[in-house]
């Protein structure tokens, strides 16, 4: 029988002050733990955005210091893309075995070795497995740092938060782009793009530093039936002056009358068997993918875009180290200015994921995507000013709606749909199924720029978004304001 003096860790985190009259305060107070945990998970987020959309900079310098094909051009935009993939389940997954707390230190430190290992890189095959590896830890990301967060907030600001963090992606792809402009601009040299990898090294060290000063997950302790370390790690995430709540006494929400716990041994399998997960893994999965076909290749390649589309250097093909500088900086210019509504689009998101709902929001953002691609694809059929006009306002277009609807509602719905005991797996598995599309997009896009051109790929991706509307739709599962703890209960 329930002890009606426990309460589980959601109700604890999510308990509101009364005024002496009686009336509950709308907002749950955040502590300062809690705000700590947000600010080193949104690294994460930042660094993969800095790494990742610094490639597209760096790529020409890259391609010129190595002699590289095209294949092996692409090759060196999907390994970083690829390690995503392996990571977000092979060591995303961890963290229901482990952890949130020593997955999210893991991972920091896996990404802070890599770095100065890609800076340092001798050949190609070596930079290609040193960026693979750089993604390994940033696939980790996906999955831990959501459940950091979502698991130590109140329910009523866990979409803001979560997004929020997810919102250092565009920042990092913002800074990212103007370090490697300004590194161009200071030192034109071949070893440039060395520096721009360097350049995140010592503040991913200082995030490592900072991940140790964290508790543990109460919701991942009483999952794994640790209640007393479970009551200690709570009473640290909520402490406050004076303290509040001076005691705390959990009990688990999965545990039934018979005193059994409800949840059986999970695996892979699960996600697909029963027809309640498999629309979960349906929805967090496929629509992430569908996305990530449009904005890792927009990211990445908008500076090769830009220079195939606008035309510079000797027809958009750089001869040698000056025109690559050149052109480097003219695209990385370009490259800033767009992807400064990636930070405008999920600002409005922030806004409005818990008063709009993910589902319409997702929706509504790949035919937003799909209307910007196709401006963009039309810019083809002209020139001159009107040609820059209509390839930046499609771009840009998309950059907004993208952020605004499927690259953080995707990222938000795949750490909300599944149940505690199988949140790291099932989001892990929504994430590496998503990269599959980004790797694919990341290799294939400078072999099919120069064999169907950028018209034809901009109208595949197209498809591609009003598709990845159609399965959110059909298969929706509206998580606003649901307490994590309800979820997988029925």
């Amino acid at each position: 029988m329930t002890n009606p003096n426990t309460r589980t860790v959601q109700e604890y985190i999510d308990e509101t002050p009364n005024w002496s009259d009686g009336t509950v305060v709308a907002a749950t107070p955040m502590t300062v733990i809690q705000w700590r945990i947000w600010m080193l998970a949104t690294a994460g987020k930042f660094f993969e955005g800095w790494v990742i959309f610094m490639t597209g900079v760096a790529l020409p310098l890259i391609v010129l210091e190595f002699g590289l094909s095209a294949a092996e051009k692409g090759a060196v935009g999907a390994a970083p893309l690829l390690g995503i993939l392996v990571g977000a389940t092979a060591l995303g997954s961890l963290a229901d075995r482990f952890g949130r707390k020593a997955m999210f230190i893991i991972e920091m430190v896996i990404f802070t070795v890599f770095l100065v290992l890609v800076a340092s890189s001798a050949s190609f095959v070596w930079l290609v497995i040193f960026l693979f590896g750089l993604g390994l830890a940033l696939g980790c990301d996906y999955p831990t740092a959501h459940m950091v967060i979502s698991e130590s907030i109140p329910s009523n600001y866990r979409g803001r938060l979560v997004l929020g963090a997810f919102a250092f992606q565009a920042v990092g792809a913002l800074v990212g782009t103007m370090i490697g402009f300004f590194i161009l601009k200071t030192v034109p040299d071949i070893t440039d793009w060395r520096w721009m990898y360097a350049s995140a090294v010592v503040p991913a060290f200082l995030v490592v530093i900072g991940r140790f000063f964290i508790p543990q997950s109460g919701h991942w302790l009483v999952s794994q039936g640790r209640l007393p370390e479970a009551e200690h790690a709570v009473g640290t995430l909520l402490h406050r002056v004076p303290k509040y709540p001076k005691q705390i006494h959990l009990r688990d929400p999965h545990v039934g009358a018979d005193g059994k716990h409800t949840h059986k041994p999970h695996s892979y399998a699960d996600l697909f068997v029963k027809k309640k997960n498999r629309r979960a893994t349906i929805l967090a999965s496929v629509p992430w993918f569908l996305q990530d076909l449009g904005t890792y290749g927009i990211g990445i390649f908008t500076p090769t875009i830009l220079a195939a589309t606008i035309g510079m250097s000797s027809g958009g093909h750089a001869r040698n180290l000056s025109e690559v500088i050149h052109d480097g900086m003219l695209a990385a210019k370009g490259a800033a200015m767009i992807d400064v509504l990636l930070i405008v689009g999920i600002i409005a998101a922030i806004f409005l994921a818990d008063r709009v709902g993910r589902i319409r929001l997702q929706v509504f953002g790949f035919i937003g995507c799909a209307l910007g691609l196709l401006i963009a694809a039309l810019s083809v059929h002209f020139t001159g000013t009107l040609q820059i006009v209509f390839i930046f306002a499609g771009f840009m277009l998309f950059n907004f709606m993208t952020n605004l609807g499927p690259n953080a509602m995707t990222y938000l719905l795949a750490g909300e749909v599944f149940p505690t005991h199988s949140r790291g797996m099932g989001s892990g598995f929504a994430a590496s199924f998503a990269k599959i599309g980004a790797v694919l997009t990341a290799f294939l896009f400078p072999i099919l720029l120069n064999d169907i051109g950028v018209s034809m790929l901009l109208y595949l991706l197209v498809i591609a978004c009003l598709l990845g509307a159609w399965v959110t739709w059909q298969f929706r599962i509206e998580t606003t304001g649901v307490n994590l703890e309800k979820i997988g209960m029925d």
